[in-house]
């Protein structure tokens, strides 16, 4: 998928997992939800030329180059008899369950260790890739509510703290929602090692040939991006209630006048 697909399936996700997580609120979900836009980009740390590698220049590239490092070291001595001969750099490692679960655990390890500073920074992390994903509304967007919970939250420093358990699991669901978007392409996505399938140990994962897609072209462009366009708006707590309420007065209103 495209960088701008993966942050959006993960802004929906997150919509969608929060009050489940426990951030009930406008704002809780709005935060969480562009946390997990934003850490639905970080498998592709693994590639060089992807977003998140060039986000913070020499800092996420030099995370980029030691990510591929690990990667291709762990599948050097794991792979499988059938699995492919290749470096096993982008999507290996970064793209599997076990990252997504291990990355969210030390998330949630390290916020609830380092206080609200740690949350602030975790969170800001995760609104600049989204926002460098999918354009410069989401950072207003996204700072309007964050300011709008400080402002309705007495003890902004000790709330932070509080959501560093949910926090982790928004981490962690944005990284699995990248694997599953992966698992869609042609090319798939190993993201149940190190379970052994069919002699790979890096199984590559994907539907039916013809639910299948290529990254970029016309079902993700002309069909995927805009379905999930649309529930990105959906998603967002108040909006169903909204357009019921809206329905609701245009149906009345049409049934008094056609009484009249």
């Amino acid at each position: 998928m495209m960088g701008r697909t993966h942050a959006l399936t993960g802004w929906c996700a997150g919509l969608a997992v929060a009050p489940l997580a426990g951030a009930g609120s406008l704002a809780q979900a709005v935060v969480f939800a562009a946390t997990t836009a934003g850490f639905a980009l970080l498998p592709d740390l693994d590639h060089p030329g992807a977003r998140a590698s060039k986000l913070l220049g020499p800092v996420t590239g030099a995370l980029s180059w030691l990510l591929r490092k690990a990667s291709g070291a762990l599948y050097s001595v794991t792979k499988g008899p059938r699995d492919e001969n290749g470096k096993g750099t982008h999507r290996h490692l970064s793209h599997t369950v076990l990252f997504a679960a291990a990355l969210g655990g030390l998330t949630a390890l390290g916020t609830e260790t380092g206080g609200g500073w740690a949350v602030a920074g975790v969170v800001l992390f995760g609104l600049l890739l989204a926002e460098d994903a999918l354009g410069d509304w989401l950072l207003p967007v996204g700072g309007a509510a964050v300011i709008l919970w400080a402002y309705q939250t007495p003890d902004v420093l000790g709330q932070l703290d509080a959501v560093s358990g949910w926090l982790g699991i928004a981490v962690a669901v944005g990284c699995f929602t990248h694997c599953l978007g992966d698992a869609l392409t042609e090319s798939g996505c190993p993201f149940l090692f190190p379970l052994p399938i069919a002699g790979e140990t890096w199984y590559e994962l994907r539907p039916p040939s013809w639910l299948r897609f290529r990254t970029g072209k016309k079902v993700e462009n002309a069909l995927i991006f805009p379905v999930f366009s649309v529930l990105a708006v959906l998603l967002v707590p108040g909006v169903w209630d909204l357009l019921a309420d809206l329905v609701n007065r245009l149906f009345t209103d049409s049934t008094v006048e056609a009484t009249r």
